[in-house]
């Protein structure tokens, strides 16, 4: 097979980073499809931004265990320190090397959800961040254990409140249907026997850590999926990762994720599935099925994928060096989008695609957009941008996976032709 057009490394560039940024299709351009895959799923090192100052710990439950003002003063200390959270992700996405761990890390904050609203816990979350980054193109195997023993998760779905006589199904429900099997794919008596298996698992209340306690472990015999037995939440979890769906499920997330948000392909997901089983629960393994398949490279799958907020914000000035706005002015920009990091709307988490534009976020995306590209932020456009040098030709090709939908200028220059692809809605799309 021929090595990649520029074309080719650009898709493969937008759909696993954080915006079509030249050099690295430069560097990926010519590679076979293998070679170039090999090459992203592989990224080099990158520090972490400085941890924000937070609070380590504070009681469980503060909204219903405190009087009137210590629940005012916990409510108002998790928004300050919860804005400083986002603005400390913010500050990454902007500055990363590894492109690719910040959107698989955002792919799995969308897939185990936990939210600053609910559990008021902005250290929790910073913890669970950096749990699904150091996962994030490793072993979903581990992954699954390591989550169901999360502090924040805990607190989330109120497995902390799951106990011997008096079982909490929140995390047994969402474990079945979000983060493994799927709905349609289990009955609700293996939801009560998955909650009654994760009895006892808890945070202490004095450290925020995770803790079993055996004394309010059920250890009645349940049938699950099928099997019998006196179970733990580890079994639970051995169960799920034997059976199927699982590894479907993740493969039609992927799907959706890098390929169209349409309907999976019945046949590539099992077939993927198949690689993701085989390997182990290996997420690279996955990832390299997928980024290599004939679905992602299908002309029919370039510019089907609504470019999320973050996409909009962070990828545009990684790829086109426009003065930015301050993190600050990014954080609230990325609440007004939909997508308030660290605050997925609900369990099921961001729905994506379609979903991302409605008239008051085109508005502001467009606005956004504007601004930059006017130069209305630090400095003039016209005396600070620096672009490729390249021809029109590939200027287009390489600021829009799909033909312009609107009428080029017809006045010469790079800055003004930079600015009307900018401003074209197949830039909305990747």
């Amino acid at each position: 097979m021929d090595g990649l057009t520029f074309g080719e490394a650009r898709h493969l560039v937008a759909r696993t980073g954080l915006g079509a940024e030249w050099d690295q299709i430069k560097r990926l351009q010519g590679k076979s499809r293998n070679e170039a895959v090999a090459a992203v799923l592989n990224p080099p090192a990158s520090p972490l931004a400085a941890q924000p100052a937070m609070s380590a710990w504070h009681t469980l439950e503060p909204m219903r265990l405190m009087d009137a003002q210590h629940r005012t003063q916990a409510w108002m200390l998790a928004q300050a320190e919860g804005k400083r959270l986002q603005a400390w992700w913010v500050t990454q996405l902007l500055a990363t090397r590894a492109p690719l761990i910040e959107r698989m890390t955002l792919f799995w904050h969308n897939h185990f959800t936990s939210s600053i609203q609910k559990t008021l816990q902005p250290s929790l979350l910073h913890q669970q961040n950096l749990l699904l980054r150091r996962h994030a193109l490793g072993n979903f195997a581990e992954l699954l254990h390591a989550i169901a023993k999360d502090p924040a998760m805990l607190v989330y779905l109120d497995g902390y409140q799951n106990i011997k006589g008096n079982p909490n199904e929140n995390f047994a429900r969402e474990l079945l249907e979000l983060f493994t099997l799927g709905r349609g794919h289990y009955s609700e008596a293996d939801v009560k026997a998955a909650a009654k298996a994760f009895t006892g698992w808890g945070v202490d209340n004095r450290n925020g850590k995770f803790v079993v306690r055996a004394d309010q472990h059920d250890t009645s015999r349940v049938s699950f999926l099928g099997k019998s037995g006196t179970f733990s939440g580890e079994d639970i979890i051995a169960i799920l990762l034997e059976h199927p769906r699982t590894a479907e499920h993740l493969s039609e997330k992927l799907w959706r994720n890098f390929v169209n948000n349409g309907t999976p392909d019945a046949a590539t997901v099992r077939s993927w599935a198949q690689v993701l089983r085989t390997s182990g629960y290996e997420i690279k393994a996955l990832l390299s099925a997928v980024l290599t398949s004939e679905a992602f490279w299908a002309q029919r799958n370039k510019g089907t994928l609504i470019k999320s907020p973050i996409e909009i914000l962070v990828g545009t000035v990684r790829m086109i060096p426009y003065p930015r706005e301050s993190i600050t002015a990014m954080v609230n920009l990325c609440r007004l989008l939909g997508q308030e990091l660290f605050d997925p709307p609900n369990v099921k988490g961001w729905q994506g695609g379609e979903h991302w534009i409605s008239t008051q976020t085109l508005l502001v995306r467009t606005s956004y957009l504007t601004k930059l590209s006017r130069g209305d932020l630090n400095q003039r456009v016209e005396t600070g941008l620096k672009l490729p040098q390249a021809s029109e030709q590939e200027l287009v090709e390489w600021m829009l996976p799909v033909s312009p939908l609107q009428a080029l200028p017809s006045i010469a220059g790079d800055r003004r032709l930079v600015r009307a692809l900018l401003l074209d809605p197949a830039f909305q799309v990747s």
